[in-house]
């Protein structure tokens, strides 16, 4: 069934790429490059991308979902990348790695055929395809994902490909990479051959190999007019088998290279080195010195779902820029195991300094903490760069000192962003009103003392996924006073300001600080209340704290809905209205997720915009393991679905450079008129899910409550205590969570017989079977 399943959406994927995809679908761009665009490449072309085995970043490499993908979603001339192994009967397969158990499930079939061989001069063990007849490996032995943060959903489904397989998938251009002629022609099998009869079947415009052995042998063989000839550098201290010289003297000896092959395929180290702490460094000669000899330079090695080097921000887009579009040179191709982005890189990022502003009706761009994902939040240099990145809305969380100084951080624990801990351990204390841990707040220090503390860097990964965030800027800038961060903004012009305001009962009550009454002043001060230029904009996940702004007729008010909810009721969103114009809600409750797939979407947006509520979605993010599947771990994929697809209003990010980057691209207008070269499509929800077998997906999970009126309305704020009022000092008791200060209820849980939307989705998809059915048969 789930080939079935596979075939069918491959065939809608093939009418859609000869369509303009309709509203939500993930459709793929047919255009080649605007033709005003020149390239530093060696024929002045648009770099090409090469897809090594298909969309094998999310499928298992060179299977039919990974292969059929690729081109669907693939600029128009991409080329197919395909790892050539021989069976023991000489029939031509697509894998990468020489050890079959590495990508496929044959060790489960036969248990008995490790084998130890030397490849290369070293002993490698395992099962290799040389041992097994075609029969034996088709016919039973399935593919795998050889890479365990990659799903593992499509495994034991998808035959292995072969090379015939492959080139019937009718790919733009086909490139194959012969990777152990040696090792073959000692155990009496020949690539040579396979090559020359398989150049005879179908064109094949690349032929690469890392041993000058074959590309020797075979290039009397084939049509040089018609098959580019490409020696592939392998790690720099590896040995070239035919030679017996290391790559990195090789690459030293262009002009010999040049007398077997027209081009080489290299490791973008090769290109641009990266230094042990993980950051670029400036580019060697290599591609300036290949085109000089005449050779085309393609890059290899690119993947979204890995640790960029922090240069790039976790955009993987950012690094194909740095191969294609700098002054210096462009590469020639780019292999890569996520060809969508690739082509989005090229298409749409390439050669567009001078962005267009963003068009109208585009989400805005809200920060959280300034661009936090590239310095620390909350600082100086953290705001600075979101301007600079094109952000519509810098924001600013409100904490209070001991004397009344109103500062930005992201909460009032400033172990979260500082260096407290090191420097006032003997502040920290438990207070629960505010959360578990312990904490230095930052009511308890005064602001000659806040000031002197350092920002620091925060990862939302690095604990668990040891994903960190640029370590150097770890502790850069400093932290400002919200008069400082008003004072930016009306300098800078940004389109507006958010506002967040938290814990105003507590801080009232226990610390004798009234932070409201400071953030209504500051802003009056700055007169922004005495203007309309700029957007200002007042959130708090408290309604009382947003009532106290209600004749503030200037600002708009953001309710923060921090829980992940399914729905909200019509009653709930009536009591929102009285208090805000709009609301911030997590990702979680505008989509559906099972095992990192994207299943569907609530109709939490579709609700509160009937009701004229603006809708705000946070937090979005660039590092792979904060995206779905779906996205490819792609952020650019992930804005575009929440901005064209999802509708939202504004997206609030750490990053707000990636979403302008997408804001500002022709690629963002999707309009059919627009023939814009690779428009940059939303996901389509259930679409990958629903290649899935229902034994593969983990149980459903029960349904996130719904948003109640009793989780929107909060109790009037206290009055503000006197400071040598000891009963109202700062955790003075782990009872203190029961004065006024105390929170809203949280969402009631959904009912249990609420019907599940299978039954719709299944409906869908079987209609969507006859349609194609009947459609084959028709033709």
């Amino acid at each position: 069934m789930i080939r079935c399943l596979l075939f069918v959406s491959l065939l809608i994927h093939s009418s859609l790429a000869a369509k303009p995809p309709s509203e939500g679908q993930k459709a793929a761009p047919q255009a080649q490059g605007p033709p005003s665009k020149k390239w530093q490449t060696l024929t002045g072309q648009q770099p090409l991308v090469i897809a090594r085995g298909g969309l094998s970043g999310l499928f298992p490499e060179a299977s039919t979902y990974a292969n059929n993908m690729a081109k669907t979603l693939s600029l128009q001339g991409s080329a197919f990348f395909c790892n050539l192994q021989l069976t023991k009967d000489s029939v031509g397969i697509c894998l990468s790695n020489i050890l079959l158990d590495n990508t496929t499930t044959i060790s489960m079939f036969y248990p008995k055929g490790q084998k130890t061989y030397n490849v290369n001069g070293k002993d490698i063990r395992g099962w290799f395809a040389l041992d097994f007849t075609a029969d034996q490996v088709l016919n039973n032995v399935s593919l795998t994902q050889n890479i365990y943060s990659r799903p593992s959903q499509f495994d034991g489904i998808l035959p292995i490909a072969t090379v015939e397989d492959a080139l019937g998938a009718k790919p733009d251009k086909f490139w194959l990479n012969v990777p152990y002629d040696a090792f073959y022609n000692e155990h009496k099998i020949s690539m040579a051959s396979f090559v020359e009869k398989a150049a005879k079947f179908a064109p094949i415009p690349y032929i690469s190999s890392p041993e000058i052995g074959f590309l020797k042998a075979i290039g009397g063989k084939v049509n040089k007019m018609r098959t580019k000839l490409i020696f592939q550098f392998l790690d720099p201290e590896e040995t070239e088998p035919t030679t017996k010289q290391k790559y990195s003297a090789l690459v030293k000896q262009l002009g010999m290279i040049k007398s077997v092959a027209a081009g080489i395929l290299v490791p973008k180290e090769y290109i641009w080195p990266v230094n042990k702490n993980n950051y670029v460094e400036k580019a060697t000669t290599l591609v300036n010195d290949a085109h000089k000899e005449g050779l085309e330079v393609h890059a290899s090695g690119f993947a979204n779902d890995v640790i960029l080097p922090y240069n790039y921000s976790f955009d993987p887009t950012a690094e194909y820029l740095q191969f294609v579009d700098n002054s210096q040179f462009s590469v020639d191709g780019v292999l890569t195991d996520f060809p969508p982005t690739a082509s989005e890189a090229i298409a749409c990022f390439t050669q567009n300094k001078n962005e267009t502003k963003p068009k109208t009706g585009f989400p805005l761009i809200i920060t959280r903490n300034g661009a936090s994902g590239i310095y620390p939040g909350c600082t100086d240099l953290a705001y600075k760069q979101a301007v600079e990145d094109g952000a519509d809305i810098i924001d600013c969380s409100v904490q209070m000192s001991s004397d009344g100084v109103a500062f930005c951080l992201d909460t009032p624990d400033l172990n979260s962003g500082t260096n407290a801990l090191s420097q006032f351990m003997t502040k920290s204390e438990t207070i629960p009103e505010l959360q578990a841990e312990a904490g230095v707040f930052s009511f308890q220090l005064s602001w000659s003392d806040i000031k002197s503390l350092k920002p620091q860097m925060q990862s939302p990964y690095g604990t668990k996924e040891k994903i960190v965030r640029n370590p150097a800027n770890k502790d850069a800038g400093k932290l400002v006073t919200l008069n400082e961060f008003l004072e930016f903004a009306k300098k800078n012009a940004v389109t507006g300001i958010l506002i967040n305001i938290e814990y105003a009962a507590y801080l009232a009550s226990k610390a004798g600080l009234d932070v409201v009454g400071t953030v209504s002043s500051a802003l009056s001060n700055a007169t922004f209340d005495k203007q309309s230029t700029q957007q200002v904009l007042i959130e708090s996940d408290d309604t009382s704290v947003l009532a106290k702004f209600k004749d503030a007729k200037n600002y708009k008010r953001v309710l923060n809905i921090k829980e992940k909810i399914s729905e909200a009721t019509k009653e709930s969103v009536a009591e929102i209205k009285k208090y805000a114009d709009a609301v911030t809600i997590t990702k979680d409750s505008i989509v559906k997720i099972t095992d990192y797939f994207i299943s569907g979407t609530t109709n939490v947006v579709k609700e509160m915009k009937a009701a004229n509520i603006t809708v705000y979605a946070h937090w979005l993010r660039n590092e792979f393991v904060s995206l779905m599947f779906d996205y490819f771990s792609d952020p650019i994929t992930e804005i575009a679905s929440y901005a064209q697809g999802f509708k939202v209003d504004g997206i609030v990010t750490d990053f707000p450079g990636t979403a302008s980057k997408y804001m500002r691209s022709p690629c963002s207008d999707t309009d059919p008129k627009a023939n814009v070269p690779y428009p940059i499509l939303p996901v389509e929800p259930g679409a990958l899910s629903g290649l899935i077998g229902p034994e593969a997906l983990s149980p459903a999970e029960a349904p996130s409550p719904a948003l109640q009126v009793s989780n929107v309305v909060d109790p009037p704020l206290p009055g503000v205590a006197k400071k040598n009022d000891s009963s109202s000092s700062p955790g003075s008791g782990s009872n203190s969570g029961s004065s006024d200060a105390g929170s809203k209820s949280p969402p009631a849980p959904a009912p249990s017989d609420e019907k599940s939307s299978a039954f719709a989705n299944g409906a869908s998809c079987c209609a969507s079977l006859v349609a194609v059915t009947v459609l084959l048969l028709a033709n």
